[in-house]
């Protein structure tokens, strides 16, 4: 098979397209012909060997990726015969290998694909899907909530806008540059404006006071100054849900942090929604995944993709370091 290695730790250039084994599912596992392999953030802190969320570095070579959608060829040793030839798709963990045409998951980790989602949208579901549904339990939003969303013409971004207006809120989406602010407003935001700008504060602040209103939530997911202004549009009773400050960039960027004499004084709440406390609310990360593919398949999320051939992982990554897409991005064998 073709597959993408990591042989050392380092820039996007380190990812290589090359001939690897075929994997052997092992007993319990199934080997998936992959039809798509989701591209994540974490993807590129893992490639420069920083650790995230895992305990070490992964060992090398590795074949990067950890969001894989396909249909299972074969089965190891005791594995449910049911699952050969389905379609499938599963986030498998901290043990990667998605970047490849084949890969072994544990059956255990598999869901199937609905009909009528495809790969790719599937693997997008099963991953930034999952995200995006955990960080919406920690507000109930309704035709009187105003929601802002800044990077909501990333992958997390896009459901985000979408949901809330499903919900019937309004929605202000921040976005870097004009034809990502051309996409959150095709996306249905009530306001789409452009982050890199220094007036846009003013402009979300006289779209609000013509609404006689102020913002309810924001969804921060960048940290910063971006971060800080978005903040302050906030009402009395507003919310802060914070998943991520990659304003800087991934590996300098800066969470705001709000102090508790400004959250008292302005009658606001700030709650970091990251690791196990998302999947606590929600009954574990498998309920979230079925859940964002039975919204996908219902045709009330859906996912804005980036897709680019498997053989140019590297310039996946770049694009994502540099804010150069818009989505999800996804590997294609």
């Amino acid at each position: 098979m073709h597959a993408i290695r990591l042989h050392a730790f380092g820039p996007a250039e380190n990812l290589t397209y090359e001939h690897a084994d075929d994997p052997v599912p092992a007993p319990g596992q199934v080997r998936i012909a992959v039809a798509a392999a989701g591209v994540h953030l974490l993807d590129t802190a893992l490639r420069e060997g920083m650790t995230g969320p895992y305990p070490a570095p992964a060992e090398l070579p590795t074949i990067p990726g950890r969001e894989i959608a396909g249909t299972v060829e074969t089965l190891g040793e005791g594995t449910d015969p049911h699952w050969l030839g389905r379609r499938v798709v599963a986030h498998i963990g901290m043990a990667p290998g998605g970047y490849a045409e084949l890969t072994v998951v544990d059956a255990d980790k598999l869901h199937p694909i609905p009909d009528g989602l495809d790969a790719a949208t599937a693997v997008a579901m099963i991953g930034t899907g999952r995200t995006t549904l955990g960080i919406l339990q920690f507000t109930d939003l309704g035709p009187e909530s105003v929601a802002v969303v800044p990077a909501a013409a990333g992958g997390i971004g896009t459901l985000l806008v979408q949901y809330a207006k499903n919900a019937g809120a309004t929605v202000i989406g921040l976005a870097g540059g004009p034809g990502k602010v051309a996409r959150v407003t095709a996306n249905g935001a009530d306001l789409a404006v452009d982050y890199t700008r220094p007036d846009w504060p003013r402009t979300a602040r006289a779209h609000l006071d013509a609404l006689g209103r102020d913002a309810t939530v924001v969804y921060d997911s960048v940290g910063g100054t971006t971060a800080r202004a978005a903040v302050d549009l906030l009402g009395k009773g507003g919310r802060h849900i914070v998943f991520g400050w990659t304003s800087q960039g991934l590996h300098d960027g800066q969470p705001l942090t709000l102090t508790d004499e400004e959250l008292a004084a302005r009658g606001i709440t700030s709650t970091n929604v990251l690791g196990p406390v998302m999947t606590e609310k929600a009954g574990g990360l498998r309920a979230l995944e079925t859940l964002a593919l039975t919204e996908a398949a219902a045709g009330r999320l859906r996912p804005a993709l980036q897709p680019y051939p498997l053989a140019e992982a590297a310039a996946a990554h770049r694009a994502l370091e540099t804010r150069g897409t818009t989505g999800k991005v996804v590997l294609i064998p």
